[in-house]
């Protein structure tokens, strides 16, 4: 079955969404990271108007995810088997309507750091391909990632944190299924947040004010 899903960068270095899912004027979601892909078939499932980009390089993963393709009857997910970003470098400027990160490794040794996934580069590579108002999802069990994540992306121009109370990063939202991810945390005795970002409306002639630093960030922190 994976030929049939999967995606490959063009030699000319551009994906076109669109051609991918033979389907035009469609929404187009990315999934960073799907590891065995319960929640990317889910949000598959449960919107079939939308086009869904997985990236996973951990093979079993990728088995489990066409398993379900397989038995839900799912076709509107492709497979990128590969880094995932040479697939964010691939995709044109604002072509991604939601952008999810799930639990990704967090590097937890200091000199590791520089291989996290949720830098200043993804963060400003992500702005770039994300449409205006489109929402990146963020989940992770660790607190120096937390704290790693919230410093970088609250500093940053093009995104806004969707928050306004502690239940906001401490429940899962609606329309957000559980992860094996997520049981093995809570299994752990590790507390999950899940938060989200809006990419901000870009304004012609004028840059993005940086914004204000929630005081919910301290007590996050």
């Amino acid at each position: 079955m994976l030929p049939r899903f999967t995606l490959t960068v063009p030699q000319t270095g551009r994906m076109d969404p669109d051609a991918a899912f033979c389907a035009s004027s469609r929404a187009v979601w990315l999934e960073i990271g799907f590891g065995g892909g319960e929640h990317l078939a889910f949000q598959a499932e449960c919107h079939p108007e939308i086009s869904l980009i997985g990236c996973e390089v951990f093979r079993p993963g990728i088995a489990r995810l066409l398993a379900q393709i397989e038995s839900r009857h799912l076709d509107n997910i492709r497979i990128f088997a590969d880094d995932a970003r040479l697939m964010i470098a691939a995709l044109p400027p604002s072509s991604i309507d939601r952008v999810f990160v799930l639990f990704p490794d967090p590097w937890p040794k200091r000199r590791h750091e520089k291989r996290r996934l949720m830098s200043r580069e993804t963060l400003d590579t992500l702005a770039a391909i994300m449409t205006e108002g489109a929402e990146l999802r963020f989940a992770t069990d660790d607190g120096n990632y937390l704290s790693w994540m919230l410093a970088r992306i609250t500093e940053h121009p093009c995104f806004e944190w969707l928050v306004e109370g502690p239940c906001d990063w401490r429940t899962r939202p609606k329309g957000w299924p559980r992860t094996r991810y997520e049981e093995k945390a809570r299994a752990a005795c590790r507390t999950p947040v899940f938060l989200r970002f809006r990419r901000r409306f870009r304004k012609r002639g004028q840059a993005l004010a940086t914004p204000v630093c929630p005081s919910y960030l301290l007590i996050v922190l």
